[in-house]
């Protein structure tokens, strides 16, 4: 009695899943989007129609295609497919996975294919549970993961596998998705409500396809056609694709610092907006500032680092949502100062030179003599000429005399800077 309900539920559930899963793509000709790794002739696509797909881990945003393409992988292959979510999964689970790969192999040649959904929520042990089976070639692991996997996946899995990342869909692409769906659902879609469903699914094939059908059953209820408040009413997730500990964290940061250096405020202050839009903290975002202010204006613009400074104190102090303000008012700030790394630049000269020579002693004219005994004994002190009783000591080179004439700080000539500036 529970295989027919099992049987009866499953064909139901075609007639009740939501639209995403209903028009996953079955093959490589339906898949939408990622035409850098599965273009006509890529590596990737020639393994998947010859089956002979290795070890992989794709890694990718939410609703990239990450399981749709190892479902089309399983549909392709001779070889047996096996399904784990890292979520529920046990080390238990896992070598049973494996004696039944053992036994194929052994019994009739047929070859496994392990493909572990969330992989990097599997721990150490588990990892390394999987490691021999791969590397002896008993299964071929096909992971899937939104996190990186050079930070969530052992070192040694790793090394095992080809890495394949698939990026967020283009809005072009996204509306291919979006027409299908308005196709299934015999929905009138006009063009302008699928350029927007396509622009608020932020690259999310899955959210794409949930906005076309949340939408368009309001729109039936309300016995209405599908209009523009509907889209927005079923689209309030906002399209972030945002995670504080993973990719996202280091490339909008990236994209934060170098927008700043390069003088662009309208990108730095967008990049600003996404990080805290996405939960960064915000004390990460005012200390980048804050280095930023000497690495890259420096003395071009000395205000630049107070400023700088205030605004992290602002954080600190006031908190969000207010301290917004006082990092956008500083990443302007920033963005707009003349730019040098002439302080950067002298710092990691100087720092070769300790590195490569040893710490070299200051000249004697420079070194402490506090006592007058000390001076005539040692000679410390001997020699040194107070620059404001005489205006010499300011022409005189302090450096160690192995170093004398060795030049780091180079005034970049901008803003403050001036090149005659000593």
């Amino acid at each position: 009695m529970g295989d027919l309900f099992s049987e009866a539920a499953r064909e139901r559930a075609g007639e009740v899943a939501p639209l995403a899963l209903r028009l996953r793509p079955r093959t490589l000709e339906e898949f939408v989007g990622q035409r850098h790794v599965l273009g006509d002739g890529s590596a990737l696509r020639l393994a998947i129609e010859e089956d002979r797909v290795g070890s992989t881990i794709v890694y990718g945003p939410p609703g990239s295609g990450k399981t749709t393409l190892a479902r089309i992988v399983a549909a392709r292959t001779g070889a047996a497919f096996e399904e784990l979510s890292a979520v529920s999964a046990t080390v238990a689970d896992v070598r049973a996975v494996l004696t039944r790969a053992r036994d194929r192999l052994g019994g009739n040649g047929q070859r496994t294919i392990l493909f572990l959904d969330e992989i990097h929520r599997f721990n150490k042990a588990q990892q390394d549970a999987l490691l021999p089976a791969v590397e002896e070639g008993l299964v071929t692991l096909i992971g899937a993961t939104t996190e990186n996997p050079y930070f969530e996946v052992n070192s040694a899995l790793l090394s095992r596998c080809q890495v394949i990342e698939l990026e967020p869909l283009s809005e072009e692409e996204l509306a291919v998705v979006v027409r299908r769906g308005a196709a299934d659902l015999e929905a009138e879609v006009p063009e302008e409500l699928i350029a927007l469903i396509a622009r608020r699914a932020g690259g999310d094939a899955r959210t794409a396809l949930n906005v076309v059908e949340l939408s368009w059953q309001t729109a039936r209820s309300e016995g209405t056609a599908l209009a523009e408040r509907h889209v927005e009413d079923a689209a309030r997730k906002p399209p972030l694709i945002y995670d504080r500990a993973g990719d996202a964290h280091y490339d909008f940061a990236s994209a934060l610092i170098k927008s700043m250096r390069g003088s662009d405020p309208d990108a730095a202050v967008y990049y600003l907006a996404a990080m805290l839009e996405g939960g960064e903290d915000p004390r990460f975002i005012a200390r980048r500032m804050v280095v930023l202010a000497s690495e890259d204006v420096g003395n071009a613009d000395p205000r630049a680092l107070l400023v700088a400074v205030a605004a992290a104190h602002a954080v600190e102090h006031v908190g969000l949502p207010e301290a917004r303000l006082n990092l956008a008012q500083a990443a302007i700030y920033l963005a707009r100062a003349p730019k040098s790394n002439a302080s950067y630049r002298a710092l990691v000269e100087a720092t070769r030179d300790v590195r490569e020579r040893g710490i070299l002693r200051p000249p004697k004219m420079l070194q402490s003599a506090g006592y007058a005994l000390v001076r005539k004994a040692l000679g410390k002190g001997e020699g040194y000429v107070y620059p404001h009783d005489d205006p010499a000591g300011f022409e005189v080179d302090y450096l160690p005399e192995e170093l004398r004439g060795r030049e780091y700080y180079r005034p970049s000539g901008a803003g403050e800077e001036r090149a005659d500036d000593g």
